[in-house]
């Protein structure tokens, strides 16, 4: 019974350790991943003509190409990644890099590569906003890595507000040291036109004023008149000006309504053009009007950390009116972040009842059960001291882990079982089960555990990803196997006990 009790207050202690550790550990959804490429993004002053933004991009892609590790690259003005729109003064730049066996010292990663990058961005185009970062680890689920946030305006503030409040907050996040390239595509500085209409001329001239409006509309914003078929697709037909006689305000005075009377009116003499500044892009989610925010974690933080942090700046500088959602990896990783401690329940759950009806015993599984917190913290201390992250795949591996224990101790408990059904004393019989299982269940562990070292020990394309996994199940199972051999048997003898303790109460 002695023996009992200590190996009670060990597993407490265990277990104690297993949910310190599993606090402190850094989590994410997946780990950034070195994909062999990486992307620049460059935005310069609103109203920017293409041609400057196509100097700037071409400066830098001339630096970058001249380091060792980049294969070739593209680089094309107009398009900002960010905010996947047009600009004229936006320019993106991919940069794809040599084959990961070219790359192995700590100066040839993507990311020393991209903080590289960077600096040449601010010292080559010290008037643009240069944003270089790594794709997303899992395509489909947004382009960029890091997080994006949507902070909804439910309270209709004017764009000045707005304005003002993203500032404040991109202030704010930029000086936690768990956050990094805190950025938004909230813009209310970008030259715009407003028209203003004479109506008091409209009605004179006999203008109806909705010809009007479906004139600006037609011919600068476009309008969709019909589809036809042919060659077995369908085609939309869009009703707009020629590109020469829309992207200059001047353009009005080609423009021509017909009056009351069927005359011909130019635009241009009921209307009258005032230079002002606005938004570019007016974005929404889920029906509400949104800003979008973009960021990464800083050295030696999670994206869990980083999410955890964005909100606590929100919450703390945003008014009332704001709700925060996330879009694109980070939403999936707020919702699988909700989940993991439900799985894991449900995990352990489904081997209990396996085993229950396996052995036609309720007290047996808890014999065998015993051993999984061992496995769970030796999954997390592995990815605790290696400074890895609590990812998904770590999850996937600890899954793993309680199966592998559970088959560990099966194979004691099953022989024990056996030999107490025969009339033989618990302990003598968990004792000669141990002493016989002993060879198989190191066979098996030791195999399974060199036949993953690979993964522990991966490097080159989605390295990231299989060393997470692999540490989980190689730690775990060299814990469980380690300490499990001795604990098992002890944990069968007190079920044993226990178990005839409650028939005697029973009868």
């Amino acid at each position: 019974m002695r023996q009992s009790r200590l190996s009670i207050i060990f597993m407490i202690i265990v277990c104690g350790f297993t949910a310190l550790i599993y606090q402190k550990l850094p989590s994410t959804f997946v780990p950034n991943e070195d994909r062999g490429m990486f992307v620049v993004s460059l935005n310069l002053p609103e109203g920017t003509s293409s041609n400057h933004s196509r100097v700037s991009i071409d400066k830098i892609a001339d630096e970058v190409a001249k380091l060792d590790c980049v294969n070739y690259l593209v680089a094309h003005s107009g398009d900002d990644i960010l905010s996947s729109s047009t600009k004229p003064n936006a320019a993106v730049m991919f940069v794809r890099l040599k084959n990961w066996d070219e790359r192995k010292t700590p100066e040839t990663q993507v990311e020393y590569l991209i903080n590289k990058v960077r600096k040449i961005g601010q010292e080559v185009a010290p008037e643009a906003q240069v944003l270089v970062f790594n794709p997303a680890a899992l395509p489909g689920l947004g382009f960029f890595g890091g997080w994006t946030m949507q902070l909804q305006d439910m309270s209709g503030h004017t764009d000045t507000e707005l304005n003002e409040i993203t500032n404040q907050i991109l202030k704010e996040m930029n000086k936690r040291s768990e956050l990094q390239g805190v950025r938004t595509t909230y813009r209310i500085n970008s030259p715009i036109y407003n028209f203003k209409i004479d109506r008091d001329k409209v009605n004179k001239l006999g203008v109806d004023l909705s010809d009007v409006f479906t004139a600006l509309q037609v011919n600068f914003g476009g309008m969709q008149v019909n589809d036809f078929n042919q060659f077995g697709r369908s085609y939309k037909v869009m009703l707009q000006s020629d590109m020469m006689y829309r992207s200059d305000v001047e353009a009005i005075k080609f423009i021509f309504v017909k009056n009351s009377v069927g005359e011909m009116i130019p635009l241009d003499t009921l209307l009258k053009p005032e230079l002002n500044t606005g938004t570019s892009i007016i974005s929404r989610f889920n029906a509400s009007r949104s800003i979008t925010i973009q960021g990464s974690a800083g050295d030696g933080y999670s994206s869990g950390q980083a999410i955890k942090t964005a909100e606590e700046v929100v919450r703390e500088v945003a008014p009332l009116g704001f709700n925060i959602e996330w879009s694109g990896q980070s939403r999936e990783e707020k919702k699988s972040s909700d989940m993991t401690m439900q799985i894991l329940v449900l995990s352990i759950v489904f081997v209990f009842l396996c085993l229950a009806a396996l052995y036609e015993n309720w007290s047996v599984p808890y014999a065998v059960l015993m051993t999984v917190p061992i496995g769970i913290f030796g999954a997390l201390f592995s990815e605790y001291v290696l400074n890895l992250q609590n990812s998904v795949y770590v999850q996937i591996g600890i899954i793993m882990i309680i199966g592998l224990a559970a088959k560990n101790a099966i194979l004691i408990v099953e022989f024990a079982k056996v030999r107490v059904n025969k009339n033989m004393p618990p302990v003598k019989a968990a004792i000669e089960a141990a002493s016989l299982r002993l060879r198989p269940i190191l066979m098996t562990s030791f195999a399974f555990i060199i036949g993953c070292l690979p993964l522990a020990l991966a490097t080159g394309a989605g390295a990231v990803a299989r060393n997470g996994m692999g540490v989980a199940v190689v730690g775990g199972m060299l814990f469980t196997t380690s300490l499990g051999i001795f604990l098992t048997p002890v944990f069968f003898v007190m079920t044993e006990y226990i178990s005839t303790i409650f028939k005697r109460i029973k009868s």
